[in-house]
């Protein structure tokens, strides 16, 4: 792993942010803490820029392009830039995927790493692995080709790339129509998204926390498989619905839209922290009937106390993340089979606990962002076998329902290869009366 940065980078950082060549020395800078790949990328970088409040919108914007940019394709560029260093790195990233004209490098690098960058440009990856050529960790790469096979290479190549920015409109305030005339208005390219019928997906990203129609909580902004998630649970006026993993509540908006506001709908977490970014949301959307709860544990005596009560949960699990990497390519880099099988028993606690709450002919949806089938499937099958009581609803059947275009079979499978959203897999199961 590539040293932490030292203390005179640091300030050629803060002393070099005004060309593309000091903006490039900020960004190796940044790379250099990134790859320590102890704490999320996102994370990281939020640090890095509050270290350095003198970089403006557009260096930051290019620093985070290029960090994850190299993250994405970390192992093939490993291959061709060894020693692998920070600045190796994010020039072989410049040269072979930045879209940069050699000619742009003259004034940044001496002849020798201009002749190593020519070299390096059109070089070959035919003599590495396939796990190398697909930037995957060799467990990952196992797991993966196991499952997919020969779409493998399709499908890595979506998640290497970066996602669109999909909104999902809310509607109580807005109706989806209205809203893409007024952005397309505004001259923002947008078009409705292909599944989800509140779904809008932008070109580029374009920042909206200051528009007028997200202050007023008329959108959010929401993966178009997330949102699917939450029309799979199908919640409806009047009934009792509890998001048990609600983290900062995206999923429970929307599913208190579908409510009408109507109803009680409890957003569980286990993080205070998490839960609080709920609330300036909850206030933008004008919902009434949501409460947030605060448990220590799947097994918290505040869920025992509502055994039964409810007609339909959300469960989106804990997981790897790995339907994500195109937003959180990192996650490949940081995860391993340790960290999956521990996610594993968590998954399988939590699922048992939330199936508790549901009542006879209830809806009960485990739902998570993770391609493998150990997280997935497997959960679902071992819980089924455990619990006579639930059966599973076939996905296609109740997306047809709704009339959502989207074919599916027994489980809800989502990968942006086939679909163009993140990676999800989602089971619907039934309490039989």
């Amino acid at each position: 792993m590539p040293a932490p940065k030292s203390v005179s980078g640091r300030r050629a950082a803060e002393r070099r942010v005004e060309t593309p060549g000091q903006d490039l020395t900020a960004a190796i800078d940044a790379l250099a803490e990134v790859l320590e790949l102890d704490r999320p990328a996102d994370v990281r970088l939020s640090a890095y820029f509050r270290a350095y409040p003198k970089l403006g919108g557009r260096d930051r914007a290019f620093i985070a392009e290029e960090v994850y940019g190299v993250l994405r394709h970390l192992r093939s560029l490993q291959a061709l830039a060894a020693p692998a260093t920070p600045r190796r790195l994010l020039l072989a990233w410049l040269a072979r995927h930045g879209g940069r004209n050699l000619r742009e490098f003259e004034f940044l690098v001496d002849k020798d790493d201009l002749e190593w960058l020519r070299g390096l440009k059109g070089a070959k990856l035919d003599e590495h692995s396939e796990a190398i050529r697909l930037d995957l960790p060799d467990w990952l790469h196992e797991r993966l080709h196991d499952q997919y096979g020969d779409h493998l290479p399709a499908l890595m190549a979506a998640l290497n790339s970066p996602a669109p920015l999909d909104l999902r409109v809310n509607s109580l305030k807005a109706g989806r129509d209205a809203l893409l005339a007024e952005l397309a208005g505004e001259g923002l390219a947008a078009a409705p998204t292909p599944y989800s019928p509140l779904g809008i997906r932008l070109q580029g990203k374009p920042a909206l926390q200051k528009h007028g129609r997200f202050l007023d909580g008329s959108f959010e902004v929401q993966d178009e498989g997330s949102q699917l998630l939450g029309l799979l649970l199908a919640p409806r006026r009047g009934e009792m619905v509890c998001d048990f993993c609600a983290g900062a509540g995206g999923k429970t908006l929307l599913l208190g839209a579908l409510m009408h506001s109507s109803g009680r709908l409890y957003a569980f977490d286990v993080s205070e922290k998490r839960l609080a970014r709920l609330k300036p949301r909850l206030a933008r959307s004008g919902l009434s009937n949501v409460q947030g709860l605060l448990i220590a544990h799947e097994r918290d005596a505040k869920v025992k106390r509502l055994a039964g009560k409810f007609d339909r949960v959300l469960v989106d699990a804990p997981c790897s993340g790995l339907g994500t990497l195109r937003r959180n390519p990192d996650l490949k880099w940081r995860q391993s089979p340790q960290s999956v099988a521990e996610l594993n028993a968590k998954q399988t606690a939590i699922l048992a606990s939330a199936a508790s709450l549901v009542k006879p002919g209830g809806r009960l949806v485990y739902a998570t962002c993770s391609l493998l089938a150990e997280e997935n499937e497997a959960i679902v099958e071992a819980f089924l076998a455990a619990h006579p009581e639930f059966r599973v609803l076939p996905a296609g059947e109740v997306l047809a329902a709704q009339k959502i275009p989207l074919e599916m079979g027994t489980y809800f499978r989502l990968e942006p290869a086939t679909h163009g959203a993140d990676g999800f897999f989602a089971a619907v199961l039934e309490h039989r009366a």
